[in-house]
């Protein structure tokens, strides 16, 4: 049985990366991996998140869901992203919690995390690869171990062949166009192997 510590950190605005964090923690479990579901700090004024209805209904679902903390990403054997695009690029409030990880950088506490990523927008072209992407030029300057899909499972191509990691696109009525659970559920596993041969490695 796996030891291997997951911490599944996301940013959602309408729901949808709350629910493949969810989907990920549950695969994570049934690997036998200890798995932390964790929210990202929100940065934007309570005034325009009020005027979005989509958007207080997932700050009210995950009001519970703690903040990811340095020390989250210190207790981690694998990290596993999960963001909106903007604009072809990760979300700004995922972007702090990565630039405030000097520290642990500093000290080399980021190196040989086994990380992966995912990601969704409102149209099949919306950048949902050049967010993944953006979150792994990150994670090479940490020194992480980054754990793509590739094409190394069906489900990969039943959820639309994204190599970089699973992403899903999202109608106008915030439903996911795409049915990525099995997608999501075989990267987790996959990201959880690779962690499994490296923390062996380490032993």
């Amino acid at each position: 049985m796996s030891n291997v510590k997951l911490a599944v950190i996301f940013y959602s605005m309408g729901g949808t990366n709350y629910q493949m964090a969810k989907w990920a923690a549950e695969a994570a479990t049934a690997s036998g991996a200890e798995a932390k579901v964790l929210k990202v700090q929100e940065l934007a004024p309570e005034s325009v998140i009020e005027g979005n209805p989509a958007w207080m209904a997932t700050v009210e679902a995950t009001r519970d869901v703690a903040v990811a903390t340095s020390d989250d990403i210190e207790w981690a054997d694998a990290i596993l992203f999960t963001v909106p695009t903007r604009f072809g690029n990760m979300p700004s409030q995922m972007k702090q919690f990565l630039d405030i990880q000097g520290g642990l950088w500093a000290s080399g506490k980021t190196v040989n995390k086994v990380v992966s990523a995912m990601s969704s927008a409102q149209n099949p072209h919306g950048g949902q690869e050049a967010t993944i992407l953006s979150l792994y030029t990150s994670m090479m300057h940490w020194g992480a171990i980054i754990v793509p899909p590739g094409y190394s499972d069906q489900t990969v191509f039943e959820a639309g062949g994204n190599p970089y990691g699973t992403s899903v696109t999202v109608d106008q009525n915030g439903k996911m166009v795409e049915d990525v659970e099995n997608t999501v559920k075989y990267q987790v596993k996959r990201t959880i192997a690779v962690a499994e041969w490296v923390k062996q490695a380490n032993q």
